[in-house]
């Protein structure tokens, strides 16, 4: 297998990323298809600083 590193991405650069959540036992991308108490679950729930880019968005 050859590589031209002079082309070649950082690994993970540039591929689509999906946030997947466990909810009441559930894992799913969205909440669009939860109801407003399920909602409500996730909105209140206490959110844990990772250090990473999707503490800065919330």
């Amino acid at each position: 297998m050859d590589h031209d590193t002079s082309t070649a991405k950082a690994r993970g650069q540039g591929v689509p990323f999906e946030r997947v959540r466990r909810i009441t036992g559930y894992l799913v991308g969205t909440l669009k298809r939860f109801n407003n108490a399920k909602r409500a679950e996730e909105r209140d729930r206490v959110k844990h600083a990772t250090g990473g880019a999707l503490d800065d968005k919330q």
